[in-house]
């Protein structure tokens, strides 16, 4: 493909922002119109690229190079494959729905659809980019329609939300920045020449850089990309932003943008560093374990629906990291296909809060009840995300989480069995949340609630229909995510001495071989 097609679903929302920009203030519904208009036509971007996508491709795709700060060894590359294909898809489609759902916006809708897409081209720009550098300018560039966002049309204590947001999400970025200096210029000083690109470091980092920098090097990606899932105990600031978050806002962060963390690991952390991602896997797998629990029982507790989503978020996000650190391939899979599932169930989860929220003026758990019977449609859509965020069988939750644990239970059966427990937990906090916000007898308020309208649904049925197709038939999504995954967990055999366990070619058994942990300080070839 001759067209730029990676380079244009970045630059078309920041056009259509500064197009937005432009428009008077006044005319608010031409705003809403041109901000559709302009998420729109990049999700048709989006699903042309995912048309084009080669399955049973392992390496980037779309690719894109051009030199930008050729002194400074920074280039502008760009590209996509089946760990990022995905997250770019789901982007460009919940920005739309975001926007969708975001009509009862009546205060400066000009700066708020402005925001937005500024905030879908960084989220694109992070996804999409091969260079160091150049990820981490829109890894910062993300903050800033996100703080705005959040501080703008936020609830209550939006302000400190949103500053406590920037202050930790910013802190982790230190440590990013930092670690990428020192790997380019370790590049530098080993070969002669300054570079950031990701292909070339991922080759030669194994084995250029001594194993205790390299240990120091992925601790320092990992503070950052940890506080961006987030993993406990750095994850204070996301209920926070979460509850004071417009519902747009809540949708992008938990759908997209919490999702740039375990991206991170995937595309940078791991491939980078192997070594050192094999010897401190233990580590990241009992965070992983420690957040699924944690993030469960807290969710229990809350009295706000918004509150216990964004709870149930941090353990959803801990099964991705999970996935991701078993280091095998079921649990890779798995990891990316949750990032995929949660943007989808947890989206609509908000929406449906949101909605309520505008009819109700509250999100207290205790306020409701009965919502079942005066509004059945958006009791009976709540129920149903219920049991697909809970990992139902038939919903794309239920294949991602299983492929994590399966992964997992492979190389680590005691993470895997305590994980485990997290999915029961689930249950607890989102059918107790059920209970009771929607069964018994509505009184006072809850009995003359009206039931979503046409635009509501027209919010809310696509994710779920997606997430239902994706759970009843994940061949597709697995095919395309299959070989890039296949590939990260054969770069980390090749530059270390650990292996993968796998099954065998001939029967559902685990093979025997031993999976060291201990044995990952060798950086040569297997």
């Amino acid at each position: 493909m001759d067209f730029p097609i990676l380079t244009a679903l970045i630059l078309l929302p920041f056009v259509g922002a500064l197009f937005v920009a432009c428009l008077p203030s006044n005319r608010p519904e031409t705003i809403r119109i041109a901000g559709m208009m302009t998420a729109l036509a990049t999700l048709g971007l989006a699903l042309w690229m995912l048309a084009d996508f080669e399955t049973g491709k392992a390496g980037y795709q779309f690719l894109s190079s051009h030199s930008w700060f050729s002194d400074l060894g920074v280039r502008y590359t760009l590209g996509v494959d089946g760990i990022s294909l995905f997250m770019v898809v789901l982007n460009a489609l919940l920005l739309p729905i975001a926007l969708l759902a975001s009509t009862g916006v009546s205060e400066r809708t000009k700066a708020f659809t402005f925001w937005m897409l500024v905030l879908e081209a960084a989220l694109m720009g992070a996804f999409l980019a091969l260079d160091l550098v150049l990820f981490f300018v829109f890894f910062e560039v993300v903050l800033v329609p996100m703080y705005f966002l959040i501080a703008g049309w936020g609830h209550g204590r939006r302000n400190y939300a949103a500053t406590k947001f920037f202050i930790y999400t910013m802190a982790g970025s230190a440590f990013l920045f930092i670690g990428i200096l020192a790997v380019g210029f370790l590049h530098q000083s080993s070969t002669g020449l300054l570079t950031f690109d990701v292909r070339v470091l991922t080759q030669w980092a194994p084995a250029g850089i001594a194993p205790t920098t390299a240990a120091w090097l992925f601790a320092a990606f990992t503070i950052a990309f940890a506080v961006k899932v987030p993993l406990v105990p750095l994850h204070t600031w996301l209920p926070d932003a979460h509850t004071e978050a417009p519902t747009a806002g809540s949708v992008i962060l938990a759908g997209v943008m919490l999702k740039l963390g375990t991206y991170g690991f995937l595309r940078f952390a791991i491939p980078i560093f192997p070594a050192a991602a094999v010897k401190y896997a233990p580590v990241l797998l009992t965070l992983a374990v420690i957040g699924i629990i944690y993030g469960a029982i807290v969710a229990t507790m809350q009295p706000d629906l918004k509150r216990l989503v964004a709870y149930s978020s941090i353990a959803h996000l801990g099964f991705v990291v999970l996935g991701t650190f078993a280091l095998t391939r079921q649990g890779l899979d798995g990891a990316v296909f949750t990032m995929l599932s949660h943007g989808l169930t947890t989206g609509v989860l908000f929406l449906i809060i949101g909605f309520l929220y505008e009819r109700r003026h509250t999100r207290l758990i205790a306020d409701f009840g009965g919502l079942w019977r005066s509004a059945p449609i958006m009791g009976g859509l709540f129920v149903i995300t219920a049991f697909a965020s809970i990992g139902l069988p038939g919903f794309s939750g239920f294949v991602g989480e299983f492929l994590a644990l399966l992964g997992t239970f492979m190389g680590h059966r005691w993470y895997a069995v305590v994980a485990a427990i997290g999915v029961i937990l689930a249950a607890i906090y989102l059918l107790w949340a059920v209970q009771r916000a929607f069964t018994g007898v509505p009184e006072g308020d809850n009995a003359t609630i009206s039931d979503l309208n046409v635009r509501e649904l027209a919010c809310i049925l696509p994710l779920l229909a997606l997430s239902l197709f994706l759970g009843v038939y994940p061949k597709p999504a697995l095919d395309r995510i299959g070989p890039s995954v296949k590939a990260v967990i054969a770069h980390v055999e090749n530059s270390t001495s650990y292996e993968s366990p796998r099954f065998s070619k001939h029967s559902p058994v685990l093979n025997e071989e031993r999976v060291d942990h201990g044995s990952s300080e060798t950086e040569g070839s297997k």
